[in-house]
């Protein structure tokens, strides 16, 4: 009980910021739902993924010095959902040369395929105007009829944030 407080505390307390003003948001086509500290941003492009050609959708925003983003993308071969998961980390954390993983562990929320390449991770990296920037992501999968649906979370920062990164991630609700 004595460890729980400290981390519900934090959660309240990164909740209640002023800068963050957390609002429920349904990622259309996602079966999802996110709770986000802002008022994001969608867009939609055409990427590659495990060979395939996917539509990748995205939501983001900025609040509070940080980044928050959320893409996901329907893969038509779910044979192919961990290797797809694994190159997109890949791709996510060369984009920031993020080389320094400082922590990771798996990542399968309710309802989601136990997937190798299912993750969360702390990641050091550089922006394009060479300042720091962490990475707390998380990227995992489930099935969807006869698609799996791959899914990207994640929060750029300037110094590790986990109560923020926590309470973004905590709102994920698959439905």
């Amino acid at each position: 009980m004595k460890r729980t407080l400290p981390w519900v505390a934090a959660l309240m307390l990164a909740a209640c910021s002023p800068a963050l003003n957390w609002r429920s948001v349904a990622l259309d086509g996602a079966a999802l739902t996110a709770t986000m500290p802002c008022k994001p941003d969608h867009a939609v492009r055409t990427v590659e993924m495990a060979g395939l050609p996917v539509e990748l959708a995205m939501a983001g925003c900025e609040a509070d010095n940080a980044t928050f983003a959320i893409s996901h993308a329907a893969l038509p071969d779910p044979a192919r959902a961990d290797t797809a998961l694994a190159h997109w980390r890949a791709a996510a954390l060369a984009r920031v040369g993020a080389a320094t993983v400082l922590s990771e562990q798996a990542f399968a929320p309710p309802g989601t395929l136990p997937l190798p390449s299912a993750a969360r991770l702390v990641a050091q990296g550089q922006r394009a105007d060479g300042a720091a920037v962490t990475v707390q992501g998380v990227w995992f999968a489930r099935a969807m009829g006869p698609q799996v649906r791959l899914y990207h979370a994640v929060v750029y920062t300037a110094k590790p944030r986990p109560d923020v990164a926590d309470a973004f991630f905590a709102g994920l609700a698959l439905h």
